[in-house]
């Protein structure tokens, strides 16, 4: 079976339709891993693309505070301005989702456990959260180490042969730690890694094991640019897509 992830939409629907193109037809099932919303001005019609599409997933942080209309999103920050506009676009989604969609995110559950090959044969179990079994604010990166991963393991139930797939930093990558694989599938609409391209992971199971894809996407980023300058969220957030996360400090 094969299972595509996509998570980090952060409601970039040009960025969410060319991955919903690329995918279609060569996977068996499709599944989101949170942060719908955020930073982008399509927050309502990217959740009802998710669901017109069928895709089923679990709630990131943006998703669950938007829902619960926390204090703040649970995000952290590169560095003073990150901040500062972070709030801002927080309180942008806020007050422009639907009460339905708000609905449609505070249903979303935790986590999604998985048995790619049916729950009658042994097989690989694979656990969908956003960003970690214990919290989803909190940030699972790629320097985490491998002691780090095993307890997140432990805390998840997971055992050799299972799979752990998450977001939330934006970035992708993979490793096996004692026989338990560990997979940050990236993001589809704010990638954070000098990549402007939209990213997702496709996960292929057997009764083998499991193997780990990364796919990245161009779709017209310069459509998200305009329509971001267009409304009253920060022009920065602009720059932040086409540079892939690494816009250029002023002056340079």
């Amino acid at each position: 079976m094969r299972l595509a992830l996509i998570s980090d939409v952060h409601a970039n629907l040009p960025a969410l339709e060319a991955v919903l193109n690329s995918i279609r037809g060569n996977v068996d099932v499709v599944h989101h891993l949170g942060d719908l919303v955020g930073y982008a001005p399509w927050p309502d019609e990217t959740v009802e693309r998710i669901r017109a599409e069928g895709v089923t997933g679990v709630a990131g942080n943006y998703d669950s505070t938007v829902a619960t209309d926390y204090k703040h999103c649970g995000c952290r920050y590169e560095d003073a301005r990150q901040e500062a506009l972070s709030h801002l676009s927080y309180e942008w989604t806020r007050r422009h989702v639907k009460p339905e969609t708000k609905r449609i995110l505070g249903a979303l559950p935790f986590r999604l456990d998985l048995r790619p090959l049916g729950g009658h044969v042994p097989g690989p179990r694979v656990i969908l959260v956003h960003g970690a079994p214990t919290l989803n604010t909190l940030y699972w990166t790629e320097d985490r180490s491998d002691d780090f991963c095993l307890k997140m393991a432990e805390q998840a139930g997971a055992q050799p042969g299972d799979v752990i797939c998450f977001g939330h930093t934006h970035v992708p990558w993979t490793r096996e730690v004692q026989g338990i694989r560990f997979v940050n599938t990236g993001s589809v609409g704010r990638p954070k890694d000098g990549d402007w391209r939209a990213g997702y992971a496709v996960l292929s199971v057997d009764e083998r094991g499991v193997e780990t894809e990364f796919v990245r996407v161009e779709y017209d980023v310069e459509r998200t640019m305009e329509a971001i300058r267009k409304s009253d969220l920060p022009d920065d957030f602009a720059e932040y897509l086409r540079t892939g996360g690494k816009p250029q400090p002023a002056g340079v």
